[in-house]
């Protein structure tokens, strides 16, 4: 295995919020209680949290319910121990591959946190509350000759909390013929079969194939769905309904600051936000605020109402950490880009609510890369970046290095050439008549944009006539740039252990550096 890194403002979408909190901390200190994610700042973020041994006693009665007796449970039971937290969506087979990505790196944390000093557990936030089913009703998978294929379940699940929709049929069968003849599919997929039986729902599903998979690293499973859980949510969700309409505009000032500062609010805000859900009839339900009310589909509540009906309140994407870490010793929260720019939002909700906030650390990124693939992109002279650009940016790339070497040779001394006659045209343009010298500036662009032309046709010729380099060019799109995304945001851990084996999680694991904000390219 060997690993080289990629910095993460040279990939796609990356936000000047995001670039900033992963290279520049110090320019977002203002919106982050522990902007430096060092020793000393978990220190600090441990330091601050205030848990009763009552507070501790319910939270490992509510783990117990849905976690297995093991080492993690025990030390989280005794006084002082803080939790490294993560999570994700419920995502049909386990969603997309920085789900695990995020756990390792929970669980990598958390070890090397209890050797310095800072005792420390992993956790695992399972999004079961989450309502939209289309985001998480599939999963993305690759063939045996690296092209995307899409696995899906269409069952409706309009409003309905993900976690508990059942699969009558989970498409375990599709799945196994979209990874035919890969090494590992018989066994990867058998070990799916087991976790989703006919009739598992999404969040029991999801959370039985992380601990197969993860089983070594004994990361604890957290469903705020269960009735435990919703009992030690309670109160945060009650302190939120009393701090109302203060709590929006501190939100919507925090917006303003972000704005004032050059970066974006993740997540919209208006006055009338809530940023509660009801839980009612098997829907979230969102809830707008009018003055001291709440209204629903023209239904109205008093805060006193709600109050008495915390236990069935869900909250929004910024309320949700906080919630979340008003039930969890947190001293370390993983996340996607996305998340930490959410907790810029909610941290001046943890200033109202917690009076805490834990360290926001971006998650780990990969992109996995078989060793024939990467044989592939050495001889064409291609890295990660270069298929950002397109499919066709990048079949052009590859045609470029099948061009003969005297046609190549013979276009750059052209085009040399062309440049040198043009510039001592300019010249002579020039101290005759400038108007002349900028008419030719527009021709020589028109010259070189013909050679460049000139040169693409050849590239292109030259893959036609090279059936294998087409071949080439398409497994290579279909690995790494599936459907125009990073490869961790489309597929599944699924094909990767069908096709490199299951001990490809402990490499991953092995991968992850904590002094290292790049996103990582992994060749096996």
């Amino acid at each position: 295995m060997h690993c080289s890194c990629v910095r993460q403002t040279d990939l796609p979408h990356t936000t000047r919020l995001a670039a900033d909190v992963l290279y520049h901390p110090e320019r977002v200190a203002s919106f982050y209680r522990h902007p430096v994610r060092d020793l000393a700042s978990f220190q600090s973020a441990a330091g601050e949290i205030e848990f009763s041994a009552g507070q501790r006693a319910a939270l490992i009665g509510a783990l117990e319910a849905n976690n297995p007796t093991g080492p993690s449970l025990r030390r989280l039971a005794e006084p002082g121990t803080a939790v490294v937290a993560t999570g994700q969506q419920v995502g049909l087979f386990g969603g997309p591959a920085y789900t695990i990505y995020k756990a390792l790196h929970a669980a990598k944390l958390a070890q090397w946190l209890t050797g310095n000093g800072v005792p420390a557990v992993p956790v695992f936030w399972l999004a079961t509350e989450d309502h939209d089913f289309a985001e998480i009703n599939h999963v993305w998978v690759f063939d045996s000759q690296q092209r995307p294929v899409k696995v899906e379940t269409v069952r409706s699940a309009a409003a309905q909390p993900v976690g508990g929709v059942t699969l009558p049929s989970p498409p375990v069968e599709a799945l196994r013929a979209a990874m035919e003849g890969l090494p590992f599919c018989e066994e990867t997929a058998r070990l799916v079969e087991d976790c989703y039986a006919p009739g598992v729902a999404m969040g029991a599903g999801f959370g039985a194939l992380l601990r197969r998979l993860l089983g070594e690293y004994d990361i604890l499973q957290v469903d705020p769905m269960l009735p435990e859980f919703r009992q030690l949510a309670a109160p945060a969700l009650r302190r939120a309904i009393a701090a109302g309409a203060g709590l929006s505009n501190a939100v919507l000032q925090r917006g303003r600051d972000l704005a004032a500062a050059g970066y974006h609010a993740q997540v919209h805000v208006e006055e009338q936000t809530s940023f509660l859900f009801l839980l009612e009839n098997g829907k979230r339900l969102a809830l707008r605020r009018q003055g001291d009310e709440y209204v629903l589909n023209g239904r109205k509540f008093t805060a006193g109402e709600l109050t008495d009906r915390a236990a069935s309140l869900s909250p929004n994407a910024i309320l949700r950490p906080v919630v979340q870490d008003s039930m969890l010793p947190t001293a370390a929260y993983i996340g996607g880009n996305a998340e930490i720019a959410y907790l810029a939002q909610s941290a001046v909700i943890y200033d109202a609510l917690l009076g805490r906030m834990p360290v926001a650390v971006p998650r780990s990124g990969f992109t996995i890369v078989d060793s024939r693939s990467c044989r592939l992109m050495e001889r064409y002279g291609i890295g990660l970046p270069d298929f950002f650009h397109g499919e066709e940016a990048l079949r052009q790339r590859i045609a470029e290095k099948l061009v003969p070497q005297q046609v190549a040779v013979t276009l750059n001394e052209t085009a040399a050439e062309m440049d040198g006659a043009l510039e001592r045209l300019r010249a002579e343009m020039a101290a005759f008549d400038p108007t002349l010298s900028r008419s030719l500036d527009r021709s020589a662009r028109k010259i070189r944009y013909q050679i460049e032309k000139t040169r693409r046709k050849a590239g292109r010729e030259a893959l036609a006539r090279d059936e294998r380099a087409a071949r080439d060019a398409a497994s290579l799109w279909g690995l790494i740039c599936p459907e125009r995304h990073l490869q961790e945001r489309l597929y599944s851990i699924l094909p990767f252990l069908a096709k490199h084996g299951h001990e490809l999680v402990g490499q991953i694991y092995e991968a992850i550096d904590l002094s290292c904000a790049d996103h990582r390219v992994v060749a096996l």
